[in-house]
């Protein structure tokens, strides 16, 4: 059956579904694609070497010339982070954006000198219509400006993706437009995608005005330097700690390259005012310790980051002084506490004073909303069908749980993978066959030839180190000049076990002298015959399985 059939309507997730990153939410009729933001995922530890995340391009690849558009939310990485790759992979007509979501984008492209001129920003007014897709927006409370929901109406019906959201009623930006939400849920709505990442979370999460007073009272009490990690994109936060240093005397010298990015293209979309505050690190060696607030990168404890660096002593243009305190005005993100742990317990080590999130601390708010907010946005929506998306599948399972508290049929729920595709048409919606998808690994400039087996190879030269099979063999006669010679890295210490290397040397030896008549020349064979006669020899000598590596040398005699 044609995947373009006429008269269903098709959803699904390239990124986004089991997992916290990667968003990418495609909608199709007939023979029209629209997507849906396009994010990157930071890569978890066992991935050595990779630098991101991202989705599995095939089927966009395979139909760029059904595509008419990719929308996005908002600016965050998870977002917006992938459209480098993505552009370099897939023709992508127009790409859809906010205000500051834009910015971001436009630098990102330059910065790889990827020719792209259509770039059009929206906001919660824009309206876009093509053959079977009118598209419109609503404004959400999120921990970047400009944050959108989307409202998409199909032959089938209205999809709505909220994007990221949260319902503060006493935001330091703007509120979200719950009056057009209620009035997208009036209307009637098909099929909602909903945000799920703090679905776990009971309650309602913390305003961003308590966050402000309680940061407020560190700047009252404090007469040293204030040191602040967070994320650089948060920029309500950002612009109340720069707009609290100025009314408090203090400037603001900003570290981390994506600190000063975020800040620059907020200053000039005019969210913060840093006229006079902001000040660069050799203007701020003429301060007082009383008159100086740090903002940086770092709050996650990554190794490269400018908080880690200040904290291990490494940072060119600061080092930490007795009446300094540091604070993380952030929560960390699962998988991440080791390196926040490590950074803290090296800033204890300096003899500075850290503040982090606590009940007794109110110095972060999640850009997320908890469960009463996510019901509170199933009430408003009111829809027919439900696919949670955004998050691992523990959090869609607990969305899909509190979507049936709000009296939805469970059959009209759909925990989907990335993937699977769910069919909607005028009988109904159903699950049906899906289409590629995956992760893709990009290291450096390379982008998709990274593949298990490398990453396997490089987990074992990691945790086992790397041995090479060095073999001089007779070209005319095809045999074996002098026993193997070996070089290890990460093995073993070479001069303390030169016993075990003279071993599995005459292993190596006796393999290649049985096994090299026998593959006729074909070296590959006999790396292989090698590899499995060597391997087990190693393991039962040591416990470790490091990575082998034969290498045949013909020589001439």
């Amino acid at each position: 059956m044609n995947f373009f059939e006429n008269g269903n309507t098709k959803v699904f997730a390239l990124g986004g579904l089991g997992e916290v990153g990667k968003n990418m939410y495609v909608v199709v009729h007939n023979n029209e694609i629209i997507i849906i933001d396009s994010g990157v995922m930071f890569p978890k530890d066992e991935l050595l070497g990779i630098d991101y995340v991202i989705p599995d391009y095939t089927f966009l690849k395979e139909n760029e010339d059904k595509i008419k558009a990719l929308f996005i939310t908002h600016g965050h990485e998870d977002h917006i982070g992938g459209i480098p790759f993505l552009l370099q992979s897939v023709k992508i007509p127009v790409i859809y954006a906010p205000n500051q979501a834009a910015e971001l984008i436009k630098r990102k492209i330059e910065e790889r000198n990827i020719p792209f001129n259509e770039l059009k920003v929206i906001n919660g007014d824009s309206k876009i219509k093509f053959k079977n897709f009118e598209i419109e927006f609503f404004n959400t409370t999120h921990s970047i400006p400009d944050s959108l929901g989307i409202a998409i109406t199909t032959p089938n019906g209205v999809i709505v993706s909220t994007g990221d959201f949260k319902f503060d009623l006493t935001p330091i930006g703007p509120m979200s437009n719950i009056h057009k939400m209620a009035e997208i849920g009036k209307k009637g709505v098909t099929l909602l995608l909903s945000d799920s990442t703090n679905a776990l979370v009971e309650g309602f999460s913390k305003s961003e005005f308590k966050v402000d007073t309680a940061l407020g009272d560190i700047f009252v009490r404090h007469t040293g330097r204030i040191i602040i990690a967070t994320f650089a994109s948060n920029i309500y936060r950002l612009k109340h700690i720069i707009e609290t240093s100025k009314k408090n005397n203090r400037k603001v010298v900003l570290f981390g390259r994506s600190m000063e990015i975020n800040v620059t293209i907020a200053i000039e979309s005019g969210y913060i005012d840093g006229k006079d505050v902001i000040v660069s690190p050799d203007e701020a060696l003429k301060l007082n310790e009383n008159e100086i607030t740090i903002l940086c990168t770092g709050s996650q404890g990554e190794p490269l980051a400018a908080l880690s660096r200040i904290a291990n002593g490494t940072h060119k243009h600061i080092k930490l002084l007795p009446n300094d305190i540091v604070v993380f005005s952030s929560s960390p993100i699962p998988g991440n506490g080791a390196y926040i742990a490590k950074t803290i317990n090296q800033l204890y080590l300096k003899g500075v004073r850290v503040l982090t999130n606590t009940s007794l601390n109110d110095i972060h708010a999640s850009g997320h909303g908890n469960e009463e907010e996510l019901q509170l946005m199933l009430r408003l929506m009111k829809p027919k069908y439900f696919m949670p998306v955004h998050g691992e599948f523990r959090m869609l399972k607990r969305h899909a749980d509190l979507a049936i508290e709000c009296g939805m049929d469970k059959n009209n729920i759909f925990v989907m993978d990335n993937g699977d595709v769910l069919t909607i048409n005028k009988d109904g919606a159903k699950k049906d066959n899906g289409v590629t998808a995956g992760d893709v690994y990009v290291d450096g400039n390379r982008i998709g030839d990274i593949g298990g087996i490398v990453i396997r190879d490089r987990i074992l030269m990691a945790n086992d180190g790397i041995m090479v099979l060095i073999a001089n063999i007779n070209q005319e006669t095809k045999e074996l000049i002098t026993n193997v010679n070996i070089t290890t890295r990460g093995f073993i210490l070479v001069n303390e076990n030169e016993e075990l290397l003279h071993k599995i040397s005459l292993c190596a030896s006796e393999s290649i002298r049985k096994n090299i008549k026998n593959v006729k020349g074909n070296y590959n064979d006999l790396k292989t015959l090698v590899i499995q006669d060597v391997s087990p020899f190693i393991v039962n000598q040591t416990g470790r399985k490091p990575l082998i590596l034969p290498v045949f040398l013909e020589i001439k005699k």
